[in-house]
């Protein structure tokens, strides 16, 4: 394997496990720290039920989880902008807010990774819990962020 396609696929198992720390985070309220530990050390690279963890970007697993929660208000609102009439971050479920959010942290932040390659990862992702309907949520909506924190 090259090294940019190893470092696509860290990267990517990265976003997967900064997904499921968010989520774990909303769910149980685990501290930052405690989560990134836990992940350092339990998940990232382990085999778990026999589900096997990627090797993954551990400074891009921390950054996305990190920056995700320091810029959470600015992020929930973004996400909340555009959302359509009548719908409000609290209607979504706590999967597509941990997407949602560790996507456009990325957008925002993560200026050195093309915004294009940003909303496809996080369709991935989204494909790994939910139908394909849902991953063009992701799709859409990251898109609208994008447009607006990119140009």
């Amino acid at each position: 394997m090259s090294r940019t396609a190893a470092r696509t696929k860290a990267r990517a198992a990265a976003r997967l496990a900064a997904t499921q720390a968010l989520y774990q985070h909303e769910m149980e309220g685990t501290a930052i720290p405690a989560l990134l530990h836990e992940f350092h050390h339990h998940r990232i690279g382990a085999t778990i039920e026999e589900a096997e963890y990627a090797e993954a970007d551990v400074a891009f697993f921390d950054d996305l989880v990190s920056g995700a929660h320091a810029r959470g208000g600015e992020i929930d609102q973004l996400i909340a902008g555009k959302l359509a009439s009548g719908w409000s971050l609290e209607r979504l479920d706590k999967p597509m807010k941990a997407i949602l959010r560790a996507g456009t942290y990325e957008l925002l932040s993560r200026v050195d990774v093309p915004k294009g390659a940003v909303i496809s990862e996080y369709v991935d992702v989204a494909h790994a819990f939910y139908e394909r309907r849902e991953a063009g949520f992701v799709n859409g909506l990251l898109d609208a962020i994008a447009r607006e924190v990119r140009g």
